[in-house]
């Protein structure tokens, strides 16, 4: 069994980041304790990028010395003074330390142009060889032809393998779109070896360097702007030397425009171009000369509700200015979202993760973690896409959620509200959300079918259809509706809707599964070692005996959906036949209905929530039970009870709480908090698609 993995760059620029989150992001759901190393780093105070990125990332909290062994300064004295052997010794020692603290550690190779090739050839062969690591070759294949893509794989393999090094694959990336069919079946072709070759293609928003990387590079001073607009891409550059007439012909959509402090006129033509369908949004612009905005256009500025785009000015005149920026390549941050995802939607789509894994050859983690959990959320919602509805598509996190599930492919998104506002608050944050479908209620052709049917469902209810057609009009009710009528496969909501409103309209006309009487949720409690089912926690505030007997089946199969294994604790203030009253009488008849209705579960009750989950208790009060000790589902008996202590569980013990997650319906309707965050909406999108496919699936089953 393998325990490490050394990832090499033939040469600058070949993408070795996004190679590198691919197999972080494999890893990470099947290794328990894993590792990252990098020989050598950039000199100066600053983290490493790539270190702080994947310990950011995967939450690495290992020492940050322990990830590196020397610094490009440090490496080059030693080679300087002929001590390569002293290099090697210090590489080796480091590397030993984090490893004997991991299970698995992954190594990044040195970037070409931090070791001299003059002083040593094949560094990172020698490196790997050392550490006893098998490689993984990344191939830059951008500018260059299928022929010579080809032979640079060829040969390179050659010399790796001449040097006695293992290979694990090669991954070819930054191939134009357009070839990367070509190339795959033509080394296919050629290929007579056992380890595969992976073709990545280019994406350009990876090597664009963003707004906040601009700035940092030319220490720029931010003049207006928003933290939020800075992880804006640069596609494009244009140094201003003409009149605002002809400068606007040659805008660009998230275009760089850079001028000198005393153009006025271009800050205002651009601020106004914002506002304006009939040309694209700018994503920053850089001052020059280092003279200042005069005091009218500052005041003019001043009174604008809301800044459109960064402003920087800089010392350095236009030319300079220019010059530095277009030498820039970007890189993938650990607070670019946006990148992290688009870099694992490309991996993810044309890496044949099992392949690789199987050449890696590690075994799964019995333990569960949350990150570990998070990501099986993301890979099985994507393994067979659903359409999800989102009502709230006028809320930036909706929308910032929404370009990362889009950018790693998880599902198809609707987004609804005023089709205008959304397409403003998009331009205004920098997103691309080509890929969403924005519908607006009040406008859509769908409304009066819509209309039409929730009177034909709710008349006897005495509405009348005036007042159906004012109900579809809310995004929440015409989100349901697309759901009720097969047109989204599910539908989130709640980020600024009450839970009665998210919910509302699910009780009214998708309504419960058959033989479910009551819709109930869980909380996927994330701890460091397991996930656990809490029930219910979020909407039944005091259930009867034959309600909390459905929660538990209803959790049971919401923990199978996700892969946890249900033993169903029905918890109670005692355990077995240790106490008497009322409250112990329904948790035991709930008890007996599920045994009764599903003998197939493994259930114990009553029991206390110690007993439940604590083996060595567990011994003590129920030597005998299968549950007991071991239990993964845990039925509170009200609502009070359950929302308290998944609250404190979440705060005291530092775990993740995923949910509510509704449970019962004939489709899947989930809520968020209001308080929500981007991760939130994602992970519940993501639980939703996996419900509807578990949904999807049985119906077909049964037919």
């Amino acid at each position: 069994m393998l325990r490490n993995l050394y990832i090499t760059a033939i040469e600058p620029g070949s993408g070795k980041s996004l190679v590198l989150l691919g197999i972080m992001e494999l890893l990470s759901k099947r290794v328990e304790k894993l590792g990252f190393f990098r020989p050598v780093i950039h000199d100066g105070d600053r983290m490493d990028n790539d270190i702080a990125l994947i310990r950011s990332r995967y939450q690495l909290d290992c020492h940050y010395e322990w990830q590196y062994a020397l610094t490009r300064q440090e490496a080059q004295q030693f080679l300087a003074n002929g001590q390569f052997n002293e290099l090697l010794k210090r590489v080796v020692e480091t590397y030993k330390t984090l490893e004997r603290e991991c299970d698995f550690v992954v190594c990044e190779g040195v970037d070409p142009t931090n070791i001299d090739p003059a002083y040593v050839d094949n560094f990172d062969t020698q490196i790997a060889n050392h550490l006893s690591a098998p490689l993984l070759i990344v191939v830059n294949g951008f500018g260059k032809s299928i022929d010579e893509i080809v032979g640079t794989v060829r040969s390179e393999r050659e010399t790796f393998s001449g040097e006695g090094c293992a290979i694990v694959a090669t991954v070819v990336n930054r191939v134009a779109p357009d070839d990367v069919e070509d190339v795959s079946n033509t080394l296919k072709d050629l290929w007579v070896y056992s380890d595969p070759v992976f073709v990545l293609p280019e994406e350009e928003s990876l090597s664009k360097p963003t707004i906040a990387e601009v700035a940092e590079h030319l220490k720029a001073e931010i003049v207006y702007g928003e933290e939020s607009q800075f992880s804006r891409e640069v596609l494009s550059i244009k140094a201003v030397s003409m009149q605002i007439p002809n400068f606007l012909d040659h805008l660009q959509e998230g275009g760089l425009v850079i001028a000198g402090g005393d153009r006025a006129d271009v800050v205002l033509g651009c601020f106004a171009s914002t506002f304006s369908e009939n040309y694209p949004t700018i994503a920053g612009m850089i001052l020059t000369g280092g003279l200042e905005l005069a005091p009218q256009i500052r005041k003019l500025i001043n009174g604008v509700n809301r800044w459109t785009f960064p402003l920087f000015t800089v010392e350095t005149d236009t030319y300079e200015t220019a010059t530095k920026v277009y030498a820039l390549r970007g890189e993938i941050t650990p607070d670019n979202d946006r990148k992290i995802a688009s870099a694992l939607g490309i991996f993810e789509s044309y890496v044949d993760l099992g392949k690789l894994q199987e050449r890696i050859a590690v075994s799964r983690s019995n333990r569960i973690t949350p990150i570990m959990f998070e990501y099986e959320l993301i890979e099985r919602a994507r393994s067979h896409k659903q359409h999800i509805v989102l009502p709230e598509g006028e809320e930036e996190r909706i929308l910032r959620a929404s370009e990362i599930l889009l950018r790693r492919n998880v599902v198809e998104l609707t987004l609804l509200g005023n089709e205008q506002i959304i397409r403003e608050k998009i331009a205004s944050l920098g997103l691309n959300l080509d890929g969403a479908t924005i519908i607006d209620p009040m406008q859509s052709a769908w409304h009066e079918d819509y209309a039409a049917t929730y009177f034909a469902l709710r008349k006897h209810k005495g509405i009348t259809e005036d007042f159906a057609h004012d109900v579809m009009q809310d995004v929440s009710y015409f989100g349901t509706m697309m759901v009720h009528k097969d047109l989204a496969d599910g539908m989130v909501s709640g980020s600024v809707h009450t839970t009665a409103h998210t919910i509302r309209p699910a009780f009214e006309f998708i309504r419960t599964l058959s033989g479910v009487s009551i819709v109930s949720s869980v909380f996927l409690m994330c701890l460091a070692d397991r996930v656990l089912v809490y029930g219910d926690c979020a909407v039944n505030p005091n259930p009867n005996p034959q309600e909390l007997a459905d929660i538990a089946i209803s959790s049971a199969a919401t923990a199978e959906t996700f892969g946890i294994e249900p033993l169903i604790a029905m918890l109670s203030y005692s355990t077995g036949e240790s106490g008497k009253g009322a409250d112990v009488d329904k948790v035991k008849e709930a008890t007996r209905l599920v045994q009764e209705l599903r003998p197939d579960l493994q259930i114990e009750g009553p029991i206390q929530y110690d007993a439940a989950i604590d083996e060595s208790v567990a011994k003590t009060k129920l030597p005998d039970s299968k549950v007991a000790g071991r239990a993964t589902v845990f039925i509170f008996p009200d609502l009070n009870t359950g929302n308290n202590t998944y609250k404190a569980v979440q705060r005291s013990a530092n775990a993740v709480a995923i949910g509510p997650v509704l449970q019962g319906l004939k489709k899947p309707v989930n809520d968020l908090s209001r308080g929500c965050t981007v991760t939130d909406i994602v992970n519940t999108v993501a639980i939703t698609a996996i419900q509807a496919q578990a949904i999807r699936q049985n119906h077909e089953a049964s037919h």
